[in-house]
């Protein structure tokens, strides 16, 4: 069975960079990103198109490559991340935690007794089809050890029980959305939205580093990039794919238009 990359390097204490992927369907893109560089991508199913037959496709290739997906869900119930840890995929960044009740559920729905609940498949892309090789215990232990979860802090009610949830067994990595979070708190749109948010992470950061937990960031420059890093944080995600290829077509061609 295989390992999750992305588990193995933020446990080493190295920095994890990626993108966020919503317009891209073809899983041999995985190839590109990783020859770019990159170090994992993130799905987008809340707030983009792709089926879970789409993702199923990404977590083969990425399996297959060594490369690690990362899925965010429409929502982090039972159904979805049953799902999604069965077609194959490790990595899960579950939105609108914002209660203990909701991350313990979560905990619960992504691990194998006897750390959780999780319900149980037969031979599937989930376990590589690898259901004979160790013993059945052993092997859910392999599978819960290689389960990551980023839970998603995006409304006051969440930061009211930050230590509650960051404490937790099981989950793994802690970060906020900036924009759900802004609108929220009231402060979307406004001067005081910078530096709000910039406190919210900072907050994210205090609690990871107090429980011993990952912390990850969207970035959408080298710049913050290189902030937040140095203040921890050690998984990135850089823009999506769509920024970036937007980013360079208006740059190429207003060049070449003059």
């Amino acid at each position: 069975m295989k390992t999750n990359p992305l588990k193995a390097g933020v446990e080493r204490g190295e920095l994890q960079i990626g993108t966020w992927v919503n317009m891209m369907r073809n899983p041999a893109s995985l190839t590109m990103f990783k020859q770019a560089g990159l170090d994992f991508i993130r799905l987008d199913m809340e707030h983009s198109g792709p089926s879970i037959e789409t993702v199923a496709d990404f977590a083969a290739m990425g399996r297959a490559l060594g490369f690690p997906v990362m899925v965010r869900p429409p929502e982090a119930n039972r159904e979805w991340i049953t799902r999604l840890l069965d077609v194959g995929i490790y990595n899960l960044h579950c939105p609108q935690v914002d209660t203990p009740e909701h991350a313990a559920e979560i905990v619960s729905a992504s691990r194998y007794t006897p750390r959780g609940s999780r319900g149980m498949g037969g031979a599937n892309s989930g376990n590589d089809f690898d259901v004979t090789s160790m013993p059945i215990m052993e092997r859910f232990k392999f599978t819960n050890d290689q389960v990551f979860i980023t839970v998603m802090f995006e409304s006051a009610q969440a930061f009211e029980h930050v230590d509650e949830i960051a404490s937790m067994d099981g989950i793994d990595a802690l970060t906020l959305g900036p924009q759900d979070l802004a609108q929220d708190l009231g402060v979307f749109g406004t001067p005081d939205q910078d530096r709000v948010l910039d406190e919210k992470r900072m907050q994210i950061i205090e609690a990871s580093n107090k429980y011993g937990k990952t912390c990850a960031m969207l970035v959408h420059s080298s710049e913050q990039a290189r902030q937040w890093r140095d203040a921890g944080v050690l998984l990135v995600n850089y823009s999506t794919e769509i920024s970036v290829l937007m980013d360079g077509y208006k740059s190429a061609l207003s060049e070449i238009r003059g």
